[in-house]
């Protein structure tokens, strides 16, 4: 076993690497950006170096200063997590070459498995089902417009060396084939410097289940179950549960199989996994007539591994440690077995309700619910996080915050759970998809496993611009909250423990009754609130003229059990400025309490303003100046948290000007273009 690795990579899965090597006893190495001097992974590890700039071009995909940086530490293997480097063919090559273990598969496994058209061949040959479509070097787009037009429509165009959704549209009708190509292409080349790409079928009602394989040094291979990831956005996956729903003891057996022989073709070692299409000609209601085809074989860890290791108990970083130490497999098949349920989150900084739109921000509050880390994979609750309150989530990186994973004996405790965890999770200082996960995680679809990559559309209705917490409860809750922390900073007692009366700040008068106004805004509808506290001592709230008592209690952890009227919760509420964010066991929101002062004398903003909604990279205008828009037309199109986001017209209107050129970065609220509005 090795005594030092380091671990080339950031976030969570380096902190997640770096708590097994710990309960192995190996010394760790991290290697950091400028953006990363203070993370968490750097923390987490016996050393750390400083290996570039923020953007991963200057750093962590600088592979020749990780290797320097291993041989600097003496590391004698490195571990590339997930993404950056962790499917390059040339850093396998080089570690190979500088004498370093690379913790991942043969170099030629990874360029046989790397080009999906190329993998596609090899698994045609291995007897692996396929999904029909066109996987040759040829990228004449006449060609692959024809070629769509043969296979016919809805097709899916995907880069051939592309990964994580990025490069990948699906098109509907023969005349959208050429623009989504050209987005795909150019999303391809800037995300992986390669812009071939393969056309296939798209499969209707599809379902992404994937299978995790492993495989030694001494020509043994292993299944360990599947992964179902059909709940995705942006072909990016959203949820994950171990086992798939409905999955027969025999489909099982065969997907297994085929993914074992798909690692076999490649003599691959290591952590892999073999991801397939399923199509359900029967429907929901007959799993037992799926069809699977190979879709691609991922030549690493996966963001999801920790379902398989709850259902398994079994530690998978540290499998990888052992086979690339030289060791055996750990078990054979045979001694394999599933126990229970478990299914994964990921808690994302972004915005559902405005089209996952990815967030930047200081995490002000980073609550999770009680619960276990990665130093075990049996726990109920787990949470494989990179963060820490008062770190940042920047533009350089991926928008994931943290993964939450549950386990339960059913699938239903473990919905259960992972509501209730996730009811628990509480962020402020940027937008994230909590309580859009949880409407997943309660929607129909979801609950009784009618699973499809089609699921967040189809079930739109119940997971989009959902208010669980209405007005009336969170203005009692802020002003519950303003009253107790009014009255903590009054009645603390002196050095005698004497509290002096009339240093009360609770509004008691002698007679009549006290009133105090709140002006609120509530999702931009502006609200006022007015309090009383009668004589006898009760509290009155009137919201919009609605009269009701109201009553709190503090609780122990800072929570109130606040009534008003006939409704009761249990809530957290955090301050940020004006801003009051009100968790409830049903659901969030947000309600903010005007300072009419500090508000003195403010205008709107000019109706032809249009702002980056995030740090990032102008990639490309539509138009220029003088052009004539339509509302909702595309004018600019940026890159931010490897991402393109598309900035359309907010009514009809003029150019006016420019005021950037494509490849200049901008800042979050920096004005792209001039638009005069039509009148």
């Amino acid at each position: 076993m090795f005594t030092k690795i380091l671990i080339a990579n950031r976030g969570e899965i380096a902190c997640r690497v770096a708590a097994t090597a710990r309960r192995l006893a190996i010394h760790t190495v991290a290697v950091y950006s400028d953006a990363d001097a203070g993370a968490k992974h750097v923390a987490a590890c016996d050393e750390a170096i400083h290996i570039g700039g923020s953007a991963p071009k200057d750093s962590y995909l600088r592979w020749e200063k990780i290797i320097a940086a291993a041989h600097a530490t003496g590391a004698q293997a490195i571990h590339p997590g997930y993404g950056f480097l962790s499917e390059n063919e040339e850093f396998a090559r080089a570690c190979a070459k500088a004498g370093l273990v690379f913790i991942g598969p043969p170099a030629s496994a990874i360029k046989d498995m790397g080009l999906k058209a190329e993998s596609k061949q090899l698994m045609e040959k291995a007897g692996v089902p396929l999904v029909p479509g066109y996987h040759g070097a040829d990228q004449d787009p006449a060609l692959l417009q024809r070629e769509a037009d043969r296979i016919g429509y809805p097709v899916l165009i995907k880069a051939s060396a592309g990964g994580g959704g990025k490069g990948m549209r699906a098109v509907d009708k023969a005349e959208d084939f050429a623009a989504a190509l050209a987005s795909c292409k150019r999303e391809a080349i800037n995300s992986f410097g390669d812009d071939a790409v393969l056309v296939e079928k798209y499969v209707l009602r599809p379902r992404h289940i994937e299978i995790q394989v492993f495989g030694d040094t001494h020509g043994n291979y292993v299944y360990l179950f599947e992964r179902d990831c059909s709940v995705q956005r942006r072909h990016q996956k959203v949820l994950e549960e171990a086992p798939a729903p409905g999955m027969t003891p025999e489909l099982r057996a065969r997907m297994g199989q085929a993914a074992v022989e798909a690692a076999r073709a490649v003599k691959y070692v290591g952590a892999g996994t073999v991801e397939f299409i399923v199509e359900q000609p029967g429907g929901y209601e007959h799993p037992e007539q799926m069809k699977f085809y190979f879709m691609e074989m991922n030549t690493r860890l996966q963001v999801e591994h920790p379902v398989t290791e709850a259902i398994t108990g079994q530690d998978l970083v540290e499998w990888q440690l052992r086979v690339a130490s030289g060791e055996k497999l750990p078990l054979a098949q045979d001694e394999l077995k599933i126990i229970g349920h478990a299914i994964e989150a990921r808690i994302c900084a972004e915005n559902p309700d405005n089209n996952f739109l990815p967030a930047t921000g200081t995490l002000h509050v980073y609550g999770l619910p009680p619960c276990a880390t990665f130093e075990r994979a049996d726990n109920a609750v787990r949470v494989d996080s990179g963060v820490r309150q008062g770190d940042g989530i920047s533009p350089f990186y991926d928008s994931m915050v943290a993964k939450l994973i549950v386990h339960g004996a059913t699938r239903e405790q473990a919905l259960a759970r992972m509501d209730t965890a996730l009811a628990q999770t509480h962020i402020v200082g940027l937008t994230t998809n909590v309580q859009f996960l949880r409407h997943v995680v309660t929607s129909p679809s979801f609950a009784q496993a009618q699973l499809d990559t089609a699921l967040i559309p189809r079930e739109s209705a119940v997971l989009f611009k959902q208010e669980k917490v209405g007005l009336h409860m969170a203005t009692a809750a802020m002003v519950a909250q303003t009253l107790v922390s009014e009255l903590g900073l009054a009645t603390k007692a002196d050095a005698s423990g004497w509290i002096d009366p009339w240093a009360q700040r609770d509004g008691w008068r002698s007679h009549g009754a006290s009133h105090r106004e709140f002006m609120l805004e509530f999702h931009g509808e502006p609200h006022t609130a007015l309090f009383t506290r009668l004589h006898d001592g009760g509290l009155q709230l009137s919201v919009d003229g609605n009269t009701a008592a109201l009553h709190y209690t503090p609780l122990a952890g800072g929570a109130l059990d606040v009534r008003y009227g006939d409704l009761r919760s249990t809530v957290h509420l955090y301050k940020n400025g004006e801003v009051a964010h009100v968790f409830a066991a049903q659901g969030a929101t947000q309600i903010v309490a005007i300072d009419a002062l500090a508000h003195a004398g403010e205008t709107h903003a000019e109706a032809g303003r249009l702002t980056a909604p995030m740090p990032g990279k102008v990639v490309s205008f539509a138009v220029k100046a003088g052009d004539v828009v339509k509302k909702g037309q595309a004018l600019a199109v940026m890159e931010a948290m490897k991402m393109e986001h598309t900035i359309a017209a907010p009514a009809d209107g003029t150019v006016a000007e420019l005021l950037f050129a494509p490849g200049d970065q901008v800042t979050e609220g920096a004005e792209l273009l001039k638009l005069d509005v039509a009148s």
